[in-house]
């Protein structure tokens, strides 16, 4: 049985299971929107898929929010500051030659991903999206990396860049 085979039953098949179970204990949804990004990074790092066209998506949370500037059109707009983790993940996909966009949602990512055309995804998110997202573009391999939130959801969430740069390494051929 090959592991694109089992990520497919894990995003299509217990994946929707898990989300209807967990709709009756909403503490558990998030435990279970974790266990399934780490159980398909494990998969996907078996799969060993290797290609130079990875797509680094990114929410815009990871901008804080004090910056005059707004990401969402062109991440490259960034006056790299330093008081967010933009700077360095733009100088990591400058380093490994990968696409790199900033989503604002799950509508948006879709789109980009429709029209970027990778052939594997780093992507760093809340366990929400991460999980909807990673089901949404099956069979594309990707790698979900959680977002820290020490101030709450969707304000200046940070990212551990030693995470994505593994993630990169994985896929990157």
């Amino acid at each position: 049985m090959s592991y694109r085979f089992l990520r497919g039953l894990l995003l299509k098949v217990l994946y929707p299971l898990s989300m209807l179970l967990s709709s009756f204990r909403k503490s558990l949804r998030e435990s279970m929107q974790r266990w399934i990004i780490n159980l398909n990074n494990k998969l996907v790092i078996k799969e060993g898929p290797r290609t130079k066209r990875i797509l680094l998506l990114l929410p815009h949370c990871l901008q804080i929010d004090k910056c005059d500037i707004r990401l969402t059109h062109n991440i490259y707009n960034c006056k790299r500051c330093g008081r967010c983790e933009i700077k360095d993940l733009i100088e990591i996909a400058e380093e490994y030659n990968l696409n790199l966009f900033v989503a604002t949602g799950g509508t948006l990512a879709r789109r980009i991903v429709r029209d970027v055309h990778p052939e594997a995804i780093v992507a760093v998110a809340c366990e929400r999206d991460l999980s909807s997202g990673i089901a949404d573009t099956y069979p594309l391999p990707v790698i979900g990396i959680p977002n820290e939130r020490p101030f709450g959801p969707c304000l200046n969430t940070r990212v551990s860049l030693e995470r994505v740069k593994e993630a990169i390494r994985v896929l990157a051929s």
